[in-house]
């Protein structure tokens, strides 16, 4: 599809909290969906008006200032529903979509796999069900634009029975990437390999950290798309790093998170998300650099709660301080990393922070293997970190370092 271009006007409404921070932030969504903003409009407002969100004259004025900058688009910061777009878009003549759907046309433009295409499908889907018999001109109108990519006109243009067939088709399909993933998962649980999951607000530098750990395992070959905007990547990405020769993990970069993310989109991502609940480690990256990070940290730990992974082991990695002139002060209580990943400051600290959580539980131990268990022996070899051996009239005496479940298996052959 040719990408278009679009001048947009910005509009939300302020009912009790203040809503600037929320408002940049649309407008960030909105250039990383290739949209100009031109402006922004502001309502205070005791409650959202049913029938259009805003008050009657604000949209007058709102009309007035469409015609008068040339905008083709307007975006609000809330959701609204199929009456709202319907009776906004025919007193304003321009194509009007919220912040629900702005995301989803920025993760339907971003994803690449499989999976990733169809748990945006099945959001979208989500989304305009309960909205079919409202859907103004922007949804339902033939071609391309911003809201339209994705599943486009076909579920549209069909009744709610067909919509239903597709998304419990998608279900299955989907059911079928997790069990797949599932044996996935199991296998490397059986090669004892810790999975470490970074995870955080969107543009914190996740793929940059991940990057950075990959150039110092010497596999910059094996880099990440990365971006200084909204939502740069969506899918999971899974890369191995290597602490030392026998020292390594698996490195999972998730999707951002972001306020205001649409509940349909949280639903379908739990999929790729779930990745989180098995990781044996997580690293909640931060940006320093924003004022009220504290925030972004909010935002994290309520997704992250919402799927179950809150009680798991973190590292609260402060990124971008080349950008601050003093260090953040934490107040969650848990294990600190102050690094910045584009220039590299803090990253051997925070791999350090990693090897003591991962294999500090791990034990050095003497094993006496008889020469009858060859298996056990190339197991110890090829899985484990060996300090010494040492051939034996009795069999092959290891002097080896084990984790805790292999320690558990093997205490049978261990010298006192």
């Amino acid at each position: 599809m040719k990408e278009e271009e679009y001048r947009a006007i910005l509009v939300g409404i302020q009912l009790d909290e203040d809503i600037s921070y929320s408002m940049k932030e649309l407008a960030g969504l909105a250039q990383a969906a290739g949209v100009t903003v031109l402006g922004e409009v502001v309502q205070s407002l005791p409650r959202p008006n049913p029938a259009t969100l805003i008050g009657s004259g604000k949209v007058a004025e709102l009309a007035q200032l469409c015609a008068n900058m040339e905008a083709d688009t307007i975006i609000f910061n809330d959701e609204l529903s199929g009456m709202q777009l319907r009776n906004l878009e025919e007193t304003l003549s321009v194509r009007v979509i919220d912040r629900t759907i702005l995301i989803l046309d920025i993760f339907a433009a971003r994803a690449t796999s499989k999976e990733g295409k169809l748990q945006v499908e099945l959001a979208q889907l989500q989304y305009r069900m309960p909205r079919l018999t409202g859907f103004g001109k922007s949804l339902s109108r033939l071609g391309g634009g911003i809201g339209t990519r994705g599943p486009g006109e076909k579920q549209l243009e069909t009744d709610r029975r067909h919509i239903s067939r597709r998304m419990e088709d998608i279900r299955k399909e989907l059911a079928q990437i997790k069990t797949t993933r599932s044996v996935q998962r199991s296998r490397r649980e059986k090669s004892d390999i810790p999975v470490v999951a970074l995870m955080g607000y969107t543009n914190s530098g996740k793929s940059a950290l991940m990057n950075r750990m990959l150039a110092l395992s010497e596999k910059d070959d094996k880099a990440v798309a990365e971006k200084d905007m909204l939502f740069a990547t969506l899918d999971t990405q899974q890369r191995s790093i290597c602490l030392d020769a026998s020292h390594k993990f698996i490195l999972i970069d998730t999707v951002g998170f972001v306020s205001k993310l649409p509940h349909p989109l949280v639903q379908a991502f739990k999929a790729t998300l779930e990745e989180v609940i098995y990781a044996d480690l997580l690293l909640q990256v931060v940006d320093a650099s924003y004022e009220n990070y504290d925030f972004h940290i909010e935002v994290t730990n309520r997704v992250i709660n919402e799927i179950g992974a809150g009680s798991k082991e973190k590292i609260m990695v402060y990124n971008k301080i080349d950008c601050l002139e003093e260090l953040p002060v934490d107040a969650t209580g848990c294990e600190c990393a102050f690094i910045s990943a584009k220039q590299g400051d803090g990253i051997e600290s925070l791999l350090e922070l990693i090897r003591e959580n991962l294999f500090s539980s791990r034990k050095k131990v003497s094993l006496l293997i008889p020469y009858s268990r060859g298996d056990i022996s190339s197991y110890l070899c090829e899985k484990s970190e060996v300090l010494s051996m040492d051939y034996q009239e009795e069999g092959t005496c290891f002097e080896v370092e084990l984790s805790e479940a292999d320690y558990c298996r093997l205490k049978e052959y261990e010298r006192i």
